[in-house]
């Protein structure tokens, strides 16, 4: 059995924290990591609450919101030096506009120019967005090729439709890139199913694709990635409660869950 590549997402919102976690994701035997530029242009805010102290103690987890920095506080030539001299697993850079449930604060041109300056570093992956216009998706390909490996992502916002329909999603994205990833919000287990089901039916199917879902469930096809032949799988080095619930896995425990089910 052909086991999946484990990305990991690499947490925090400056570089020195991203590199930190990168540092975490290798010993945890990542086979790549992915940025998020996007996250460079925010910092997390703990919510203040009216609770008294020992029910605020009692909190797993504080709740956050994003403060957002203005575009000229980020020196990205910088950051994208300290990362490629930072970091020795293969990356994947990502500039997740707000549409799509990231966190870039500028308008559309200069997140385009984001990634084209990724692109120029030569790293190994580039995250476009299906969504991305035609005349700045063909251009973006065309600094890429050879040098940059692209993926197609989509974010969606609604629930996954039948597991048909997921599937002709996936195909008519199949030219946008080395790899298709598409991530659906869930609430419950219809959802997860129909993701799990598309990813079924995949499975045999020349097509390179990492399916998943963001709720209660959405780790069902990370967990059985490798049954489901899945290309990438993503994880983080966050642990807690709350991962579970979002349909995330620690990378720790994606490995310990392949062992027992003997995939790995």
């Amino acid at each position: 059995m052909e086991m999946p590549q484990v990305c990991v997402v690499l947490s925090g919102h400056t570089v020195d924290e991203m590199l930190k976690d990168a540092a975490l994701a290798m010993a945890a035997g990542a086979d790549l990591v992915e940025v998020r530029l996007d996250n460079l242009w925010v910092r997390e805010v703990e919510i203040e609450d009216s609770e008294d102290e020992a029910e605020t103690k009692r909190r797993a987890r504080k709740e956050i919101e994003y403060e957002v920095l203005p575009l000229e506080s980020v020196d990205l030539d910088d950051a994208l030096s300290s990362f490629k001299q930072g970091i020795e697993l293969p990356v994947i850079l990502t500039c997740r506009p707000e549409r799509q449930g990231g966190h870039y604060p500028g308008d559309e041109e200069s997140r385009i120019e984001v990634l084209r300056t990724a692109i120029k570093s030569e790293v190994s992956w580039v995250d476009l967005e299906v969504d991305i216009s035609i005349k700045e998706r063909d251009s973006l390909m065309e600094m890429a090729k050879g040098k940059t490996q692209v993926i197609a992502s989509h974010h969606s916002e609604e629930a996954p439709p039948p597991a048909n329909e997921i599937i002709s999603e996936i195909e008519d994205y199949v030219s946008y890139g080395d790899m298709v990833k598409i991530c659906y919000p869930i609430s419950g287990s219809e959802g997860a199913l129909r993701i799990f089901e598309a990813a079924w039916e995949l499975r045999n199917s020349e097509i390179k694709a990492s399916l998943m879902g963001i709720g209660s469930g959405g780790d069902w096809v990370r967990i059985h990635a490798p049954l489901l032949n899945q290309n990438f799988v993503y994880s983080t080095m966050q642990t807690g409660w709350h991962l579970s619930h979002s349909g995330r896995i620690n990378v720790s425990d994606l490995a310990t869950a392949w062992k027992l089910l003997g995939y790995a």
